[in-house]
């Protein structure tokens, strides 16, 4: 097979496309490819699909999937039509989307390990510069926001994230069914979150059915003020709630070690904390035998832990009548222990009920939105942090928008995710 034959498949060139010739630089290990169509050919103009002929021609060069250890440069005089609406036009290649300086094939590429590493390390890689890789990135980006359609939200959940020291944060609204971010917005006021519900319209915000979030009253405003029946469908999250509670049995240990300290010179809590900490069923084994030990000792941290434990029954209501019962037992329990931080939680606790309780109805935590939090982290962790506020907004969205960021390969069908072996399939030889 002729190598204008071989890349003309490796292209995937259908007419009126074609190579005429390909050049080998051993010296600069690069190849290069040129691309051409027969004189006469007719093009759409790429605004309204009207046909007509060429007016003049642009030179353009894009990078293309290396050949062996060779970058390989594609080079093609792209037509332009003198179309009777939309003026002076260049013709779409089938190769490249349009303003792009790589082949789809190598966008695709290049998408796929940006996902995986850093930019840095995946320019290295794709032997391109740090802009150019970024650049890859925000029309990814871009790409993919302009083809999503518009939510239908159900479930959601707002978390904030810190964008870097100094307390500069982001708020994040997470599509819990989906695990995507739907929506960032700067700092963690009531106007942060106000922009999310100003961009639904008035059947999007009705159609909510749960909102996971924590006790921070700038976001409860903004859900009270813009989502019919709010407080129906408010979910304090679980974890928040269970940290209030675990802190304050850490806070008992830390009074009754400081108190035996000073009585006997020593204490039978030294070095126990992280004990304390675990719920009854993720104790590790080998930690059992001294934990029994402990809760033989009636300590007062022995009867916070107890509390703290039983509290963890009231997510188990399916009916949130059934849950306040419960927690009213609980709640006696609590305040009548004689130990302070932990009947100060239960009085905030029983404050926040009516929104503790829709747990029962709704079964939302935010555990979706915590664990893209987490994956945000690793984000900032592999670009060792970001300074501009912009850029870590569109790295949010590459890596957790859930958004298609793949450009269509423009043939009859697009080309799927992850496919860029399966190209290559349809010139096998078969059996």
């Amino acid at each position: 097979m002729r190598d204008t034959e071989l890349y003309r498949h490796l292209l995937g060139l259908v007419e009126p496309w074609t190579v005429d010739r390909v050049d080998l630089d051993l010296k600069q290990q690069r190849v290069d490819v040129w691309a051409s169509h027969p004189e006469g050919t007719q093009f759409l103009c790429p605004d309204c699909g009207t046909l007509y002929g060429v007016r003049d021609h642009v030179d353009r060069t894009w990078r293309h999937l290396d050949s062996c250890q060779f970058q390989t440069f594609l080079h093609c005089r792209v037509p332009r039509v003198e179309c009777r609406t939309h003026k002076v036009k260049q013709v779409r290649v089938p190769w490249a989307e349009s303003g792009s300086q790589f082949t789809t094939l190598f966008e695709r590429l290049a998408i796929d390990l940006l996902r995986e590493c850093a930019i840095s390390g995946a320019a290295g890689i794709l032997r391109i510069s740090w802009d150019e890789a970024w650049g890859i990135v925000e029309r990814a980006v871009g790409r993919g926001q302009a083809r999503q359609a518009p939510a239908t939200l159900r479930r959601i959940g707002i978390d904030e994230k810190a964008f870097k020291k100094g307390h500069h944060y982001l708020t994040l609204v997470v599509n819990v069914d989906e695990a995507r971010v739907e929506y960032i917005g700067e700092d963690r006021k009531q106007a942060s979150l106000d922009g999310f519900f100003q961009s639904l319209t008035a059947e999007q915000r009705a159609a909510l059915e749960a909102i996971a979030t924590d006790r921070w009253e700038p976001y409860l405003l903004s859900i009270r003020a813009h989502v019919p029946d709010a407080d129906q469908k408010i979910v304090f999250d679980r974890f928040h709630i269970m940290q209030h509670i675990t802190e304050a049995v850490d806070k008992v240990r830390r009074q009754e070690h400081r108190a035996l300290e000073r009585e006997d010179g020593e204490s039978p809590l030294t070095g126990t904390k992280r004990l304390w900490l675990y719920a009854a069923e993720n104790l590790p084994e080998r930690y059992r035998p001294e934990f029994a030990r402990l809760q033989a000792l009636d300590l007062k941290v022995g009867r916070a832990w107890a509390i703290k434990e039983n509290l963890r029954a009231l997510w188990r209501y399916r009916a949130p009548g059934w849950a306040q019962r419960f927690f009213q037992r609980w709640y006696w329990w609590a305040t009548h222990s004689r130990l302070q931080p932990v009947r100060k939680v239960a009085r905030m606790l029983k404050r926040h009920l009516a929104n503790i309780v829709t747990y029962a109805r709704h079964r939302l935590t935010n555990a979706v939105a915590e664990g893209l939090n987490s994956k945000i982290q690793g984000v900032i962790k592999t670009a060792c942090g970001f300074r501009n506020l912009e850029h870590f907004k569109v790295a949010i969205l590459f890596h957790c928008g859930g958004l298609d960021l793949y450009p269509h390969y423009s043939r009859k069908r697009p080309l799927k995710k992850h496919s860029i072996a399966s190209s290559f399939k349809r010139f096998q030889t078969p059996k």
